[in-house]
């Protein structure tokens, strides 16, 4: 496994956006933030340890990443991947695509 990653294909594999272009936008739209730094680039690095603060569903959710994975797998792997510091669990409500969409 490796020991950093880039942001926009770690919040792909975790299955916080459905598509790659998805996390791409997420982190684009300039309201991430990476260890209380705003982000608005999708090529940031993230390692074990990093918190992520960023609005997704009419949500702010707080993660901090506890492993990187190394493919995109079933939702119960990409579970195990962080720790919800907001107090929800899980990866994003099904049937929602788009950063920001109403559900």
């Amino acid at each position: 496994m490796a020991e950093a990653m880039r942001l926009d294909l770690f919040l792909w594999y975790a299955r916080f956006a459905k598509t790659r272009p998805l996390a791409q936008a997420i982190c684009e739209a300039g309201t991430l933030r990476l260890d209380g730094r705003r982000i608005d680039r999708a090529h940031a690095t993230v390692r074990v340890g990093t918190v992520l603060a960023f609005p997704l569903h009419g949500r702010v959710r707080v993660v901090r990443i506890d492993a990187l994975p190394h493919r995109r797998g079933p939702p119960a792997e990409a579970a195990a991947l962080y720790v919800a510091l907001d107090g929800t669990a899980g990866p994003a409500p099904k049937g929602v695509d788009a950063p920001g969409s109403a559900a």
